[in-house]
């Protein structure tokens, strides 16, 4: 699939991105729909890779796939250590891990809505 176009929906461009991660074997891929809740993107996608070189490189193939496929430049942010990579495409943020980082921060819990499963006493 080889578009040249800034013109896709943030849907469209969350399910390239979920499937780039799959391909690249992102682990624990999770998407939360900021929607509403924030002006600084559609979607956030908080996924693991299970080495400091994976994450590393996930982020780099993410990034050079969304660039290559749709034309749509990325804002990388954090790939020189590999603990918490950030990629910012403009509608969809995506946030990749090594495992302890993201435990550390639990990032998805300060989005997420606490439902009666999560919620504590």
């Amino acid at each position: 699939m080889t578009q040249f176009s800034q013109d896709v929906t943030s849907e469209e461009l969350l399910a390239r991105i979920k499937d780039i991660l799959d391909e690249n074997k992102a682990e624990d891929i999770v998407t939360i729909d900021l929607r509403g809740k924030s002006a600084m993107a559609d979607y956030m996608v908080i996924c693991s890779g299970r080495s400091t070189r994976q994450v590393t490189s996930i982020a780099g193939k993410l990034a050079d796939t969304l660039k290559k496929d749709l034309g749509r430049s990325s804002k990388v942010e954090g790939k020189e250590l590999g603990d918490w990579v950030l990629i910012d495409t403009g509608d969809v943020i995506v946030h990749i891990f090594r495992p302890e980082v993201r435990e550390f921060y639990q990032l998805e819990k300060m989005w997420m809505p606490a439902g009666p499963a999560t919620a504590r006493a």
